[in-house]
């Protein structure tokens, strides 16, 4: 608490004082540390009105003037409990908070808010004991059932074989309270207790069914320290507990002495009624959290199914534009290709016949102009393939060679290889006689030659 009118309030509600000034000194007193001033004026009223406690062989001084425990104050929980430092090692993680008016219900753990009821208790000094590890706690706990069940037979409370802080845990997890028995073996009324009352059917199936039982022997080390945190000044002994805060438990009900089993079931069945609207809404509250997280969880499997369905269309998407964006590409690059090759053949083309006109022009250009007819001149008519003719007048002293230009001046064959040739009698004028003159070759005056396509 932050100011010093809240801890003022505070400890006012918890220690019942109505004396502001005098709450005012004790809390100055401890340097308004609230923690220790509560701890301090509980003990002192402890020390003046709690009986005696118990010594660990259970047999209890018998004094003249020993009163019997108050009376608890109106309402289901009437005290708070701090658990010794042993007990709570195993510490199942209790819910802890500052405590306030009203009931609550959180993770499970059940709790009264005990401000004004509850008496909060100086830790005992068993707080400083050794450590009782999980392991030794459930040791104890299952030696203690199979003693009972040995001695008084297994009709009984179905007694957990846990430690204590684990039994407080089950109780929680199930709604339940926790009936808690602290077992005296040698007080003269532990037989007939035991037999009579928590044996007895009616007690036994009741318990079995609306709690959570937990029994302990105050000659083992777990079961001593929690009747002197329970300050059990009479045995038998029974309690219902539940989880509280800060590490304590709350104290619903305590039945010392011997009880009949008629007594000790109305006291449960006046606690149980009680405190049935806290389970059940505790309860419901769980299950609803539980529906809650488990439509959370439906959600978010349904979102991630959706979410996985996305990214796979997504992914198809992605691969599918991909496979038609390198089609695409590879339809471009061979268009490009294929482009490319014909402007080169188109150019190629165009050289050729730029070349073959250079050419025609060339050797047209060679030939000169065509003389007259004359004695000296030779008329020589050249068939092509295709049928046509084509003749022209020249010097007798020509060569072979300028027959040759003049065919190819023409540009009437496609052919670049061919011969020519005459029939009667058949001459082929190839290479070898290109030099030879018309008349030399004996084509003077005149001469037929056809175009002979090499093949």
């Amino acid at each position: 608490m932050g100011d010093v009118a809240d801890k003022l309030a505070y400890f006012q509600a918890i220690t019942g004082l109505e004396d502001a000034d005098l709450c005012t000194e004790i809390l100055a007193a401890h340097n308004w540390d609230l923690e220790l001033a509560i701890s301090s004026f509980t003990t002192s009223v402890n020390h003046t009105d709690t009986p005696p406690q118990p010594h660990p062989n259970n047999h209890l001084p018998s004094a003249p003037d020993h009163q019997p425990l108050p009376q608890p104050p109106p309402g289901l929980a009437w005290k708070l409990i701090t658990l010794p430092v042993s007990v709570i090692s195993g510490s199942l993680g209790l819910i802890s908070g500052a405590i306030g008016l009203g009931l609550w219900a959180a993770g499970g753990v059940l709790s009264y808010s005990l401000g004004l009821v509850g008496l909060a208790s100086a830790p005992s000094s068993s707080s400083s004991a050794p450590l009782v590890s999980v392991p030794a706690a459930t040791s104890e706990a299952m030696d203690f059932v199979a003693a009972f069940e040995r001695d008084y037979g297994s009709s009984g409370p179905n007694f957990v074989g846990e430690g204590f802080m684990d039994a407080l845990q089950r109780s929680r997890n199930s709604f339940k309270l926790l009936f808690v028995y602290l077992h005296s073996p040698d007080h003269p009324d532990t037989p007939s207790f035991c037999h009579r009352t928590l044996c007895s059917e009616t007690i036994a199936a009741f318990v079995n069914e609306n709690f959570v039982c937990w029994g302990g022997s105050i000659r083992a080390s777990e079961g001593f320290k929690m009747s002197n945190s329970l300050k059990a000044s009479r045995f038998p002994f029974c309690a219902l507990v539940m989880a509280a805060t800060n590490q304590r438990i709350a104290l619903l009900q305590q039945v010392e002495g011997p009880k009949s089993s008629e007594e000790l079931l109305v006291t449960l069945q006046r606690v149980l009624e009680e405190s049935s609207p806290v389970l059940v809404s505790a309860r419901l509250d769980a299950e609803e959290r539980r529906n809650n997280m488990r439509l959370r969880e439906e959600q978010d499997a349904a979102y991630r199914a959706a979410l996985e369905a996305d990214q796979a269309r997504e992914r198809q998407r992605r691969e599918e534009e991909e496979r038609l964006a390198r089609e695409a590409a590879e339809a471009e690059r061979k268009r490009k290709e294929e482009d490319e090759a014909r402007e080169r053949a188109a150019q190629e083309a165009a050289e050729k016949q730029a070349a073959l006109a250079k050419m025609r022009q060339e050797k047209a250009q060679s030939l000169g102009e065509e003389p007259e007819k004359g004695p000296d001149v030779t008329q020589v008519l050249v068939r092509f393939p295709n049928g046509e003719r084509k003749g022209r007048r020249f010097n007798s002293t020509a060569t072979i060679q300028s027959l040759y230009d003049y065919v190819d001046s023409l540009g009437s064959l496609e052919a670049e290889s061919y011969s020519l040739v005459s029939n009667f009698p058949r001459v082929m004028y190839g290479q070898e006689k290109l030099a030879l003159s018309l008349k030399e070759a004996g084509l003077h005056p005149q001469a037929s030659l056809f175009v002979e396509i090499s093949s």
